[in-house]
């Protein structure tokens, strides 16, 4: 039995402030390389009580276990401008080590039927505390602005009508997705159509000073 969940939740706690320290210092870094940031904004949160209790009980994950089964106490979501960028970002991840992956969801590519799209990544962590080093798991989404606001009210719609929704409406929420997905990939060909002017601009400036 978990008898003190502010001694239990500390580590996570712990965590999600260091990361988001540390994610939001990968877009820092960028900035002042005058480089464009794959990453837009970075937030983070520890699970409530009720919601943990709450996925304890539809999962059937008991209280001994609920360090090694339950992996989002911990979980940070990164937000970034275009589709590509979310991939940017998940190699970069992969390639730290201060973070052990453990598994990668796909689900920007191969979204869920409800038409959610997003990157999740399930790693380990050390946290030290006064009395040595204790891993816990964690969880990272990646996603772009468009996916994230899809999904927050989305979920802002599931927890008022306790996921209840006439067979239409889950129709029009699918198709909402696939409309915030597509404007991902417009905004996409808007930036690779400057891109490909300014470069084109640059060549024939280039031609005329020879």
């Amino acid at each position: 039995m978990i008898k003190n969940w502010s001694d239990f939740l500390f580590p996570y706690e712990q965590a999600v402030g260091e990361l988001k320290v540390k994610l939001r210092g990968i877009r820092k870094e960028f900035i002042q390389s005058d480089k464009r940031s794959p990453i837009e904004f970075v937030t983070g949160r520890v699970k409530p009580i009720d919601s943990i209790k709450e996925k304890m009980k539809r999962r059937y994950v008991s209280e001994d276990r609920l360090s090694q089964d339950m992996e989002d106490i911990a979980g940070l979501r990164i937000m970034c401008p275009f589709v590509d960028d979310i991939y940017v970002v998940v190699d970069i991840l992969r390639r730290r080590s201060d973070i052990n992956i453990l598994e990668e969801r796909d689900y920007v590519n191969r979204e869920k039927a409800s038409g959610y799209r997003s990157y999740h990544i399930v790693f380990e962590y050390p946290i030290e505390l006064v009395g040595g080093e204790k891993k816990i798991l964690a969880e990272i989404q990646v996603r772009t602005l468009a996916m994230n606001f899809w999904a927050t009210v989305e979920h802002s719609l599931n927890y008022k009508y306790n996921g209840e929704f006439p067979e239409e409406l889950k129709k029009r929420l699918q198709q909402s997705a696939e409309t915030a997905f597509e404007l991902d990939e417009g905004m996409s060909e808007i930036r690779d159509e400057l891109i490909e002017t300014q470069e084109d601009g640059t060549k024939n400036e280039h031609n005329r000073d020879e």
